[in-house]
């Protein structure tokens, strides 16, 4: 089945529903969204572009990124979406990786790729295809490279039958979705905010693409304002400046209706300051691009309850496993580990990925037994809430005994001076490693004051051995800190 379908058949039951806005304006109802993805579809394959062919998608939120989006898998092609907010240089090694057919890019990643000698075109029509292309379920809908942090991306892939669970189990798991809603494009379309075009397309949803092609909280909070009952998908950073937009200029948030978390840790402090802020939108899901947007989720309740003996801890957690997947706890050896314990995230299902694009020695080394071995560190209470610590890489052992940075992250972050930090582990030739704190300020850091601090609600040798000030922490396109980069600084 072609996850394509989805748009036609909400064609046929609602064609004059409004379909694609920039801004405030629509730019198209449903039958206007069906009929150019088929003109786009057309002009694919008067192109050459056969079904399972790959095209490259180099472009910011825009409202053509969806139509490009099912024009391709019109034709029966697969999506290579890649973050416009990469190098030319990063898009091209895609674009060869993939053995792409094409590449469709806005102007903005015409000149970047030029520039690397790749040619690239804009968003096109042609003559209309009459009808669907079928594709089986196992058949490659979208080729999703991850963010590369340590070494070349992988290119996952994502197939018609992943997606489709993915959209039925957020139905089922996440929240509802109905043709009132209204879903924004904040973060990045070739990311998780593109994922879940699918499900508001198969309800009939409004697609509401920023004017300003990002995210800037003021334009955020006016649109949701404008539209009313709206979806958006921010990573946690993203939340943390809209809470601290809205507190700052007394923006009531009117009209966001759910905004779903995901991408990197979610702070304890971040997410209860947006709760009072906002109130019961937010929405939590775990999933990574080996399982999109799929593992668990915390559904609203969950985030917004202050009444249940356990709240801290469930708010903390990244919520209880989706219907479309199985998820355990695992020692190295595989073995299931008891509540509690900590160990390795094991997850398989119909929304976990056949393996990698061309790269068979990361695919095994992933897929073990039947299940995908994620890389994150976590544990699972009785009731079946995952809380993640770290990845197993970013691990620290100090004199023999393990050290999850993001417990420690979690400490300074309550401290009132502390904007952010990142907690990595630096070589020590007497614990093996020592903890190292980079620490964003509002002011000058306070060394004793942060140690003190650590001291009341943490072990002692957890606590950090150096504090490093930092006007910034560096981050990946995705919001996600750079601890290589920190480790880096650490070595030069």
């Amino acid at each position: 089945m072609n996850i394509g379908i989805w748009l036609e058949r909400t064609a046929q039951a609602m064609p004059d529903r409004a379909a694609l806005f920039l801004g405030r304006d629509q730019v198209m109802d449903y039958a206007g969204f069906d009929h150019s993805a088929r003109e786009v579809a057309g002009a694919l394959v008067e192109q050459g572009v056969k079904p399972g062919d790959r095209v490259a998608l180099f472009m910011g939120n825009a409202p053509d990124y969806l139509l490009a989006l099912y024009g391709i898998w019109y034709a029966g092609a697969a999506a290579v979406p890649i973050n416009a907010k990469l190098h030319g240089a990063e898009a091209a090694w895609i674009i060869d990786n993939a053995v792409a057919r094409l590449t469709l890019a806005d102007s903005t990643g015409q000149a970047a790729l030029a520039a690397q000698g790749v040619a690239a075109q804009p968003v096109s029509r042609g003559p209309a295809v009459a009808r669907l292309t079928d594709r089986a379920p196992d058949d490659l809908a979208w080729l999703f490279y991850t963010s590369g942090t340590t070494g070349r991306p992988k290119g996952v892939r994502i197939t018609h039958r992943m997606l489709i669970a993915m959209s039925l189990s957020y139905l089922a798991d996440v929240d509802e979705v109905s043709a009132e809603n209204a879903t924004l494009y904040a973060a990045p379309m070739s990311h998780g905010a593109g994922l879940y075009a699918m499900v508001h397309v198969l309800r009939g949803a409004r697609h509401v693409c920023p004017a300003s092609g990002g995210f800037e909280p003021g334009e955020i909070l006016d649109l949701a304002q404008h539209h009313d009952r709206l979806h958006m998908f921010a990573a946690p950073t993203m939340v943390k400046r809209l809470t601290a937009h809205a507190r700052a200029t007394g923006a009531p948030g009117t009209g966001l209706r759910s905004v779903v978390y995901a991408g990197g840790p979610m702070y304890l402090a971040d997410i209860i300051a947006a709760v009072e802020t906002f109130g019961p939108v937010f929405l939590q899901i775990y999933g990574q691009g080996e399982c999109p947007m799929a593992i668990t989720a915390l559904p609203r309740a969950d985030v917004a309850d202050r009444s249940h003996p356990d709240w801290r801890a469930r708010l903390a957690s990244v919520g209880r496993a989706q219907s479309v997947v199985e998820v355990q706890i695992a020692d190295e050896t595989g073995a299931v580990l008891p509540p509690g314990t900590i160990g390795e995230v094991l997850v398989r299902g119909d929304a976990v990925m056949p393996g990698y694009w061309q790269n068979d020695a990361a695919s095994e080394a992933a897929l073990r037994g039947g299940w995908l071995w994620t890389g994150d560190l976590g544990r699972m209470d009785a009731q079946g809430y995952v809380t993640l610590q770290d990845r197993s890489k970013d691990m620290i052992i100090s004199g023999g005994s393990n050290i999850y940075p993001r417990e420690v992250e979690e400490v300074l972050l309550t401290h009132p001076s502390v904007i952010e930090v990142a907690v990595v582990g630096a070589p020590d030739p007497e614990w093996g490693e020592v903890v190292v704190a980079f620490v964003v300020c509002d002011g000058p850091l306070d060394e004793a004051a942060l140690d003190a601090h650590c001291r009341a609600h943490i072990a002692r040798f957890k606590r950090p051995k150096r504090y490093i000030a930092a006007d910034s922490l560096p981050k990946n396109n995705y919001g996600k800190v750079l601890k290589t980069d920190l480790r880096a600084h650490l070595d030069a």
